[in-house]
């Protein structure tokens, strides 16, 4: 038996299949880090995105409405200004802006709502109220409660340090970017009361807080036209504006 085990002969692999597997295994793995390389290029970039004819008639449909109502809003009478005693409101954007004309674009950018559900305090004035009227299709807006305002800032307040998002959690935090200077807001109930008065420290207060990222249900009920059935539709809401920061604060 261990003769017969002995006289089994190991078959040796040639020498050039050795260099050839060898090869392959180089350019096998040269191809992988190649690849590697390529999906992380693409991956930093832009991903491509193609559109349809449809989308390029939707869009330019809803450009030229825009430019038509601006243009016709244009023609008439300026808007009386509210009441003096409502000198602040509050305005969330709650449709998409997709295709939108350049000059309602720039105001949307201006009022800080890139992004939809978004929301910011506003100053009234004659300025103010010409904005108002270009971005209403888009934007829901009215006169919020000092109760609104508080509710807003203790739960959403947030800042910009350097690039990461602050919440208003701490007092001193307020007193070293606000303390300082004429404003002299030192805490958080300072800051709420220079808001909801439209005080002189007014737009440095309001600059100091980032847009406001508002909560919306996932599968909230939609209509037709994309809205929150909840919310209703965009344009002035006067006090209505309240129960709409209650129901998405």
């Amino acid at each position: 038996m261990a003769d017969n085990e002995s006289k089994k002969v190991i078959k040796l692999v040639p020498e050039y299949l050795l260099k050839k597997r060898k090869t392959y295994q180089a350019i096998k793995a040269t191809q992988a880090k190649l690849a590697l390389l390529e999906k992380r290029k693409v991956s930093k970039g832009q991903p491509l995105k193609f559109k349809r004819l449809e989308d390029f008639l939707k869009e330019s449909h809803k450009k030229h409405r825009d430019e038509t109502r601006i243009r016709r809003n244009e023609r008439r009478p300026p808007a009386p200004l509210p009441p003096e005693k409502n000198k602040l409101a509050f305005a969330m954007r709650i449709r998409e802006i997709k295709g939108v004309s350049p000059k309602v674009m720039k105001v949307i950018q201006m009022m800080r709502l890139r992004k939809i559900f978004s929301g910011t305090f506003i100053k009234i004035n004659k300025t103010s109220m010409e904005m108002m009227k270009i971005v209403e299709p888009y934007v829901a807006w009215g006169f919020p409660n000092l109760k609104s305002v508080r509710e807003l800032i203790l739960k959403r307040g947030q800042t910009r340090m350097g690039k990461r998002r602050v919440p208003l959690t701490d007092n001193a935090l307020i007193e070293e970017h606000m303390g300082t200077g004429k404003t002299g807001i030192i805490c958080l109930e300072d800051l709420i009361h220079e808001i909801y008065s439209v005080g002189k420290s007014f737009r440095a207060a309001n600059n100091f807080l980032l847009p406001f990222k508002l909560s919306v249900p996932r599968h909230a009920a939609r209509d037709k036209a994309g809205l929150l059935k909840d919310l209703g539709n965009p344009g002035f809401r006067a006090t209505d504006i309240n129960s709409i920061i209650r129901l998405l604060n």
